[in-house]
């Protein structure tokens, strides 16, 4: 399974960079706007930073929503770098973007996934990867980790080669269930990644193995 984090902190993605693990990077214009990034040229720019920081994708999303605006801004977005993943929205206009994006050799990433008929329709178009929205399903009451069960196994039914990158994610929990069912990616905050370090016995045990090694050697 591969990690991505979902963010545009370049502290954050660096740190995740030098811990090993990291397969690339989601932002989306929400997480831009966190770090003050305005405008098209700084926007830009920062996913050119991106790009050097990461070896893997790194999705950037469109803000257009017709097909035209869609078409426009991701080749725009796709001549930045070749790690660029262009992200488009779940909408008519989106899916037809990413049917002529596929037959272009640009990579997607369709975004706001929430159903299984989605995702169905975004792999049928050529989605380089779908994101399925785990935590805000959940928010509603509905099973986002069931989600993510029913996309992995449509797709192996038919040989789909789409990715399932489970998005939304809040917590350590989420990350191993996704692991348990198959999704081929997550992406989430740093601190899930940096959370699966973390289990009190390795801590209670560590230190024991400190406290004898300094009884014996001072």
């Amino acid at each position: 399974m591969k990690f991505f984090i979902d963010t545009a902190n370049l502290k954050d993605i660096q740190e995740a960079v030098e811990l090993g693990v990291l397969d690339g990077v989601t932002t989306n214009p929400s997480l831009m706007a966190k770090e003050g990034i305005g405008g098209v040229d700084n926007v830009m720019a920062h996913y050119k930073r991106i790009c050097e920081l990461v070896d893997g994708d790194v999705s950037a999303e469109v803000i257009g929503t017709t097909y035209e605006e869609i078409i426009r801004e991701g080749e725009e977005l796709a001549e930045l770098h070749p790690n660029i993943v262009v992200k488009v929205p779940m909408i008519r206009d989106g899916v037809k973007a990413i049917k002529y994006f596929s037959e272009k050799g640009i990579k997607t990433n369709c975004t706001l996934i929430f159903s299984a008929g989605q995702a169905l329709l975004a792999a049928k178009a050529g989605a380089t990867y779908v994101s399925p929205f785990v935590g805000r399903l959940d928010d509603i009451g509905h099973d986002g980790i069931q989600l993510i069960e029913q996309i992995v196994n449509i797709f192996g039914n038919y040989g789909y080669p789409t990715q399932v990158l489970a998005a939304s994610l809040r917590h350590v929990p989420h990350l191993i269930q996704c692991a348990e069912v198959g999704a081929d990616v997550v992406t989430c905050p740093l601190n899930v990644i940096t959370g699966l370090l973390n289990h009190p016995l390795t801590d209670k045990g560590l230190a024991t193995f400190l406290a004898d090694h300094k009884k014996v050697n001072g």
